[in-house]
Formats: structure tokens, C-alpha cells, sequence
């Protein structure tokens, strides 16, 4: 019996093998596997289609970190955060009336990807990103004002994928690239 497109299983996203690439150079970071086996692996993920090629890859490791969730949130005033900080898997910024300002230049980033939620009423946001990365708005839904976001150079490989989300009701986001 042939079988129709429909059955054909899901191809393996990007992300997903981001993910599974982490999960094996963590788990020769912490000795679980030898070098050897960490080559072996990194081939079999690097060469798989589909998450059932996956499996047996990573059935043997120990589970990868948890992904982690913060929320900042403020009905007033503003939400600011610049300098060196750690940016979780994905940020939550709400705010009713007041402004957003993400400095992620200098920020340490240890995630391929990192999804902000933004849930902004009337209050202005910007986002600083680093140079090399790469920025996705797709998800974002603006009610007044449109977004101001224009790459700069090509992304370079290697950089985070920052994927933004959310509502923006009266506010504008303005959304640039790092310098250096």
C-alpha cells in the first residue's frame, strides 16, 4: 500500500535540532558520553529528517535543562533591563501604560532561541538585539502603530533567533541591532 503525503511523519524544525545538538554537547560537558560517542551522536542528529530519527540519539542522555519562563510585568512606569543579564528561554513582558526597554547586546544568552511575549497596552517598547542575531515578528499583532525593525547587515550564523509575540495595543516597539 502506498502511502499518501498526509502520512508522510513531520520534517525535523531547525529549533528541534538545535535542541537535540544541546542536549549531546551537554551531555559530553558533564562526562555522560565520550568523545567518540558525542561525534556519533552530533552526525545521526546533524543527518536526521524526522523526530523519530531522533529517538534512539537521545533516549540515553539525561534530560536536557528545562527551558525557563519569566514574567516582568508593571501597570505603570517603566520595565527596564540592560547590562549583563541572563535572558531566560522565554520572557513575558506586561505592561498596561508604561514603557519597555530590552538591552539584550550585552546580555548572556544561552538559548539558540528565546521567544519574548509582549503584552503592551499604551506604552512605547524597544528591543536591542545582538548584532549576529536574527529576529522573527510574525506572531506579532500591532494595533496602532506599526513595528520599526530593519535589518541592518545579513544575520551572521550562529547568532540567537529572537522570536517576538504578543499584543501591542496604542504603543509603537522599535527594534534594533547591537552595534558591536
Amino acid at each position: 500500500m502506498t502511502s499518501l503525503p498526509e502520512d508522510r511523519p513531520p520534517v525535523l524544525s531547525e529549533d528541534d535540532r538545535d535542541t537535540a545538538v544541546q542536549r549531546v554537547q551537554e551531555a559530553y560537558a558533564e562526562g555522560h558520553i565520550s568523545h567518540e560517542e558525542m561525534d556519533e551522536r552530533l552526525h545521526q542528529v546533524l543527518t536526521a529528517r524526522t523526530h523519530s530519527e531522533l529517538v534512539p540519539v537521545l533516549a540515553s542522555l539525561p534530560e536536557g535543562k528545562a527551558g525557563t519562563t519569566s514574567t516582568i510585568a508593571a501597570a505603570g512606569g517603566r520595565i527596564k533591563r540592560r547590562g549583563a543579564w541572563r535572558v531566560p528561554r522565554i520572557l513575558k513582558v506586561a505592561s498596561a501604560f508604561g514603557r519597555v526597554h530590552l538591552d539584550l547586546s550585552r546580555a548572556v544568552i544561552e538559548h539558540p532561541v528565546v521567544d519574548i511575549e509582549l503584552q503592551l497596552g499604551t506604552g512605547r517598547a524597544k528591543i536591542t538585539v545582538p548584532r549576529d542575531a536574527i529576529v522573527d515578528l510574525d506572531d506579532l499583532h500591532t494595533g496602532w502603530k506599526d513595528t520599526r525593525y530593519k535589518p541592518s547587515l545579513p544575520a551572521l550564523p550562529g547568532g540567537p533567533r529572537i522570536r517576538i509575540s504578543g499584543t501591542m495595543g496604542f504603543g509603537r516597539l522599535k527594534i534594533r541591532h547591537a552595534r558591536r
